[in-house]
Parts: structure tokens; C-alpha cells; sequence
């Protein structure tokens, strides 16, 4: 489906030039030739975008915009002023009333174009995070609703642990989004300036070239580590003082920083230009919008991430039932709430064999997983080698988990899934961890064994491939 985009604008010569150049992009426009008109049709069906003048009789620009921003069907609308009105504080009135952008007339289509792209990218991307944002609120409230229903006190202890790692998880990449969204604030703030410039210095040729340029610069290029981004300058440095090019070591630190290892012989023209540095610094501000965009994708999939797994942890099925379900996927969850705790110095090795699907209670298993999990951690003391193995054996699907923590002495290793039984200090564990382990086990007409020394304990879990089921409690 098209986006829709309004142009709004008293005349009818600017409607025409700006619907030509955005139905050139494949969008859908809405020509308005004065601001009342405006707000009724933003109102009744609203755009995704909106290029707006200023200079209108009856409601100027500014005062539509307030009114935009101040209803709430329209308020999210991103609103991009278009005049030739070039003084600043024009500028400042414009971004005041609520616009995200300001293009000067005369523009270039190309300009109007690239902007148009980076608000409905960054507009879309606001809306994916506010989608998660809500998800991640559910799952939370999932998760503090789940800490009612537990019993034991050590499934409330290890959810609290749980809780306590992934808020660092999210965090994370929400930091990262907001990093990126203010560098495409700035970059953008920077083009301002600098791409007007760039088409009065180039002739229509080097302006081509610029663009082809810029969309090799910004293909997925895999990133670059620190040692090969300093390869690849000074390569590059070779080469263009190679072709008699000025500044060659500052455009090899600028290509670089890029990325761009690509066949600069098509550009040797434009990298000869006299202000060749200005031109390779625009188009690294304007490659960082893209490569922050990307950055902001990467971080939103890996807070998806983190609240799949907390999704699929607090669920609870009331009905009571078994179903089948996938071993790994549910140690896989457990992985991704403890990633936090895991990747500080503990390296995990899953082994996962091609094991059907067994009849199960995915729920119960999942809190198997988690204090089998957590012991380990716990035994290692945050550093070590973390083992996890899923094979068949016989008419069960057998789970190991290995740790390379200090070990289970033979003299209690025949009491440690005795109820209320438990070797850390007053406060750490209520010793019912393991007991809680090998009742849902048993409920599940399985084993539970285990086999340690000093540097290496294996739990290993069996579970039947084909059970009947029957509702228990534990």
C-alpha cells in the first residue's frame, strides 16, 4: 500500500512541482491549497506525512501546525515546512510549532525525496517501538501477575533474579535507540546546511555520481573491526594518492569510517573535486542517518527478543493439559532471560540433536530449566564453560547441562533433591530448587540424575517421547 502524503500550498504551480516529484516516488499525494482545508482533511483521513508552506493567506503555516500537533488524531503526523523563508529564526518558529523538518525553496527533488524517506523511516520505526514498548509493558505485567501464583520461595527468588538481568537487557538496546535517534537528529541538522551546498558546487554529472556514491556507501556492507577499518585507510590512502588525489589521508579516514571498500575508480572525478573533503564529510552525514536507522532495527529485534522469551516464561496454561512442544525452544528462552548473567564471562556450548517434539507441560520445564540454569551460574561464580546437550536416548529425549563449577561432594550429592536441603548461605536458597526440579520431572513419568567431580557436574534430564497424559499438581 502507497503512502499517503498531503502537500499543502496556496500555489497551485508548487502543488503541481511537489506532486509530480513525490508521485515519482511511488507515493500517494494529497494537494491542499490552503490551511482550514488542510486541517479538515488531515482530520477526517490522516496522512502519513505533510509538506507544508508558510506563507498562506487566512492561516499561515505555523498556526496550522499548532493546530496539528494539538489534536490528538493528528498530533503525531511528522509535519515538514516548505518556504523560502531562509533566516533562522523562521527556521526556529517552524521547529517551535511542531515541524521535523525544513526544506528551502528552491529545492532540489532529490533533496525533498531524502527527506521525505528519513521522517516516514524514523516515523515507522517510532511506531515499531511503541508497539514493543506496549509488549514489553504486558509481558512485565504477565510477569509481576505469574509472582502471585508461585508458591515456593524458590521460584520467587529465581524470578526475582530473572527480572533483575533482563531489565539490563532492555535497557540496553533502548539506550541504543535513543544514542541513534539523537544522531539522526544531528546528522539531519547538519544536512541543513550541507546538502544545499553540494548542489551549487557540482555540476549535474558530479551531483550523479555523489548519489551513486552514497547508495554503494549504505548497501549492507558486514561491519568492520577497529584492525580492519585501520587496513582498509591505509589501503585506500595508497590508492588515492595513487590517482594524484588532494587530502588523500583525510577522505581514506572518512571512506573508512564508511566502510567503503568498494571500486573507487568510478569516482575518481568527483574525489578530485577542489572541495573534495566537504563533499565526502556530507555524504558520511548523510550515510550515518542510514547506518543509525539500521542500528535502531538491530536494537527493537533484540528487545523483540528479550520479550518473546519473557512471554513465552510467564505464560501459564490454566487448562492443565499437555502439549507438545520443542525441548530447545524452551532452553532457549531460559538462555535469553539469562543472557545478561551469561555473557559476563560464562561461555555457553548447546549441542542440540534433531529430538521430536514430546508431550509435555512447556511451563513446569521451563522452570526445570531455570534452576538447573541458575545452579550452574551460581556454582561457577559468574566464570566458566556452561555445556547443554539434547540427544535421544532409547524411548526418552535426554537434556545435559554441565557446569565447570567446583563440584557436588560424594557425601551430600545423595541429599541435594531432599526438600529444604541446601549447601549456599542463610538467604541465598531455601534448598526446595532441586525438590521443585524433580517433582515436575517425576510428573512427567521422567529421571533425573546426576554425576560430578571437581571442575565438571552434569545434570541430566529424562524425559519420555511418547507419555499418556494426566493432570497433577506438584
Amino acid at each position: 500500500m502507497k503512502l499517503n502524503i498531503m502537500v499543502v500550498d496556496d500555489i497551485h504551480a508548487n502543488l503541481r512541482l511537489l506532486s509530480d516529484i513525490l508521485g515519482a516516488g511511488d507515493y500517494t499525494v494529497r494537494p491542499v491549497p490552503d490551511g482550514n482545508l488542510a486541517l479538515t482533511a488531515a482530520r477526517s483521513v490522516p496522512p502519513d506525512l505533510i509538506l507544508l508552506d508558510i506563507m498562506m493567506p487566512g492561516m499561515d503555516g505555523y498556526e496550522v501546525c499548532r493546530y496539528l500537533k494539538a489534536d490528538a488524531r493528528t498530533a503525531d503526523i511528522p509535519v515538514i515546512f516548505v518556504s523560502a523563508k531562509d533566516e533562522t529564526i523562521d527556521k526556529v518558529r517552524a521547529f517551535s510549532a511542531g515541524g521535523v523538518d525544513y526544506i528551502t525553496k528552491p529545492f532540489q527533488a532529490e533533496e525533498v525525496l531524502a527527506r521525505v524517506r528519513t521522517h516516514l523511516s524514523i516515523r515507522k520505526l517510532q511506531h515499531h517501538l511503541e508497539e514493543k514498548n506496549r509488549e514489553l509493558a504486558d509481558a512485565l505485567d504477565q510477569l509481576k501477575a505469574a509472582q502471585h501464583q508461585i508458591i515456593h520461595q524458590e521460584k520467587m527468588a529465581a524470578l526475582g533474579q530473572l527480572v533483575a538481568g533482563i531489565a539490563h537487557e532492555i535497557n540496553t538496546p533502548l539506550g541504543a535507540i535513543r544514542a541513534s535517534a539523537e544522531n539522526i537528529s544531528h546528522a539531519t541538522e547538519s544536512s541543513f546546511d550541507q546538502i544545499p551546498k553540494i548542489f551549487q558546487k557540482l555540476s549535474q554529472q558530479h551531483q550523479d555520481d555523489f548519489f551513486l556514491f552514497l547508495r554503494e556507501a549504505v548497501r549492507n556492507n558486514p561491519p568492520l573491526s577497529s584492525r580492519e577499518t585501520r587496513n582498509l585507510r591505509r589501503v585506500l590512502k595508497e590508492e588515492l594518492e595513487s590517482r594524484g588525489i588532494a587530502s588523500a589521508e583525510l577522505l581514506a579516514g572518512i571512506l573508512a569510517n564508511m566502510g567503503f571498500g568498494g571500486d573507487i575508480s568510478r569516482f575518481v572525478s568527483l574525489l578530485k573535486e577542489k572541495e573534495n573533503t566537504f563533499i565526502m564529510q556530507t555524504a558520511y552525514t548523510l550515510f550515518m542517518q542510514k547506518s543509525n536507522s539500521d542500528n535502531i532495527v538491530k536494537a527493537v529485534e533484540r528487545a523483540s527478543k528479550t520479550v518473546f522469551a519473557l512471554k513465552s516464561y510467564v505464560h501459564y496454561d490454566p487448562s492443565g493439559k499437555m502439549i507438545r512442544a520443542k525441548l530447545s525452544e524452551g532452553i532457549d528462552v531460559v538462555l535469553t532471560l539469562y543472557h545478561n548473567q551469561l555473557k559476563k564471562g560464562i561461555e555457553v556450548i548447546a549441542e542440540y540433536e534433531d529430538v521430536p517434539d514430546i508431550l509435555c507441560y512447556p511451563d513446569e520445564l521451563n522452570q526445570v530449566w531455570t534452576n538447573l540454569i541458575h545452579n550452574a551460574v551460581y556454582a561457577m561464580n559468574g566464570s566458566g564453560k556452561l555445556k547443554i546437550g539434547i540427544s535421544q536416548d532409547n524411548d526418552f529425549a535426554a537434556v545435559a547441562i554441565s557446569d565447570s563449577g567446583s563440584g557436588i561432594i560424594p557425601e551430600i550429592q545423595e541429599h541435594i533433591f531432599d526438600p529444604f536441603f541446601t549447601t549456599k548461605p542463610a538467604g541465598e536458597g531455601s534448598g526446595l530448587g532441586l525438590d521443585i526440579v524433580r517433582k515436575i520431572i517425576e510428573r512427567h513419568r521422567g529421571r533425573i540424575t546426576v554425576e560430578s567431580r571437581t571442575g565438571e557436574t552434569t545434570f541430566k534430564v529424562f524425559l519420555p517421547k511418547q507419555i499418556v497424559a494426566e493432570s497433577q499438581t506438584i
